[in-house]
């Protein structure tokens, strides 16, 4: 079982590059393990030996991440979710992602808000004028806020997936959670 996600409000990391695929998030060569712990340390590796990188600034920091449009592209690998989560991110927003990516998010659990191409631009424009910027992030409403501005947008999710992060459960914690349930379908066959 996993942390129930309720609600998230913190500080974010701008990442306003469009089209960032799975093997930038992850880089292939970092794929030979098939346990999840280490790869939030190889999150954007190749990226981060520019020490002008986001996440090589301290001033940056938070759980939430905001991503350019089409985040996690590319290969269906889950690795790059596992980096995503591992390094902390709880959030990531964007207006558009990979479906694979963003269900590999959400089986993590970790949240991909899907919010306006207008709603986040202003987000980055919030938080490249304050880096202070907080986002508010409630799942239950799917409401996302910009405290800065005030401005808020709802998401979409998933119901099933939405239940699950809600009550920090994984795949098989949910099937475990309705093992009676499955056992009398079966015994009524």
């Amino acid at each position: 079982m996993k942390d129930k996600f309720t609600t998230i409000n913190s500080t974010c990391v701008p990442l306003p590059i469009e089209n960032v695929d799975t093997d930038q998030i992850i880089p292939a060569r970092f794929l030979k393990a098939t346990d999840k712990e280490g790869f939030g340390d190889n999150l954007f590796a190749d990226w981060r030996t520019n020490p002008d990188f986001v996440l090589n600034n301290p001033t940056y920091r938070g759980s939430i991440l905001v991503a350019g449009k089409n985040f996690g592209s590319g290969s269906s690998r889950e690795h790059a979710a596992w980096a995503i989560v591992g390094y902390g991110f709880k959030v990531v927003v964007s207006s558009f992602f990979a479906d694979i990516f963003k269900n590999n998010l959400l089986n993590n659990g970790s949240l991909a808000v899907v919010v306006s191409e207008e709603f986040l631009a202003e987000l980055f424009e919030s938080i490249n004028a304050d880096r202070q910027t907080e986002v508010y992030v409630d799942l239950a409403s799917q409401t996302i806020i910009n405290k800065k501005t005030g401005k808020s947008e709802r998401f979409p999710i998933n119901a099933y997936k939405k239940h699950c992060l809600l009550n920090g459960l994984d795949d098989i914690d949910f099937l475990l959670s309705n093992k009676e349930k499955i056992e009398s379908f079966e015994a009524a066959k």
